[in-house]
């Protein structure tokens, strides 16, 4: 085998401010999006800086892990022996959105252009829902009805039905984010299967772009003790529980070690880590779970 495919998922437990490093509208640092579509991302240059260097030991290896680091993520200095290293990254693409919602404290949104994409990475043969005009499907479980048939987010109100693969995609969704291996499992899904709703294309791009968060920060002057002249900006974070997906290419090593992306991929955690991923970490920004689920 060339190469092993793998899906990776993080969960923001914290706000996420990965940026672009300045703005061209009213706020000054904004999150990275997708050209294209307009939604968040996080691109895989980060996400692979950041994994090499809480890369953990696998367990029960007794090699030169830094060999191995090398073999996985490429080597660090030119000054070694340059080759490419053997784990691909693509960017995450954003698949949970949370919204504030009336009932339920919050929801957990998607939308079927989204769930298209997202089943083409990871093999899911569900069917996509079909929802009509401006209605929202939501789960047989959902608490998230303010009245029969309407939920209430942001400021939308927005009428809803249940849809039979909605279930079911919250249940596939719900059992990748917390696997057998997670405290409490069950109940962290049953939590997101209340909440789940896919919204139309229309309103989750308005969401997308009207309901992340932003936050206004200031340095003080310490003999002032006022804002210092200039220090007042803006940033766009993805707020907390907000969940991105991506894909994780295990090729064959490129250096003399000989490895297969079989062997190779056996050493990716099977178990979740927590990860600071983007700016702002100081001040609590960015703490991720990033979760490998490796495909059969």
């Amino acid at each position: 085998m060339i190469m092993k495919a793998c899906v990776f998922h993080l969960q923001a437990l914290t706000a996420l401010h990965v940026g672009t490093g300045q703005g061209v509208g009213v706020v000054d640092l904004p999150i990275a999006r997708s050209k294209a579509t307009h939604l968040p991302i996080v691109p895989g240059s980060g996400i692979k800086a950041v994994m090499r260097d809480e890369f953990p030991m696998p367990e029960g290896y007794d090699g030169d892990f830094k060999k191995l680091q090398n073999t996985l993520f490429g080597p660090l200095s030119m000054e070694e022996t340059s080759f490419a290293g053997s784990l691909m990254f693509s960017d995450a693409n954003l698949l949970i959105l949370p919204i504030r919602s009336f009932a339920g404290t919050v929801a957990y949104a998607t939308c079927p252009f989204i769930l298209k994409r997202y089943a083409r990475d990871v093999g899911i043969t569900l069917p996509i829902v079909s929802l009509k005009g401006v209605e929202a499907a939501v789960t047989s479980q959902t608490v998230l009805e303010v009245s029969d048939r309407k939920i209430a987010l942001e400021d939308l109100d927005i009428g809803s039905s249940y849809i039979d693969d909605t279930d079911h995609w919250a249940d596939a969704i719900a059992e990748m984010l917390y696997p057998e291996s997670v405290d409490n499992c069950e109940s962290w899904r049953s939590a997101f299967t209340e909440r789940f709703v896919i919204l139309p294309d229309n309103i989750f791009s308005f969401l997308v772009d009207t309901a992340t968060e932003i936050r206004t920060r200031i340095r003080i002057d310490r003999k002032t003790r006022m804002v210092q002249k200039g220090a007042l900006w803006s940033e766009e974070n993805l707020p907390a529980e907000s969940v991105l997906w991506g894909v994780l290419g295990v090729n064959k090593a490129f250096d003399k070690s000989g490895e297969t992306a079989e062997s190779l991929a056996s050493y990716l955690p099977t178990t979740e880590l927590h990860i600071q991923l983007g700016g702002k970490y100081t001040v609590g920004r960015g703490l991720c779970r990033l979760l490998i689920n490796h495909k059969e």
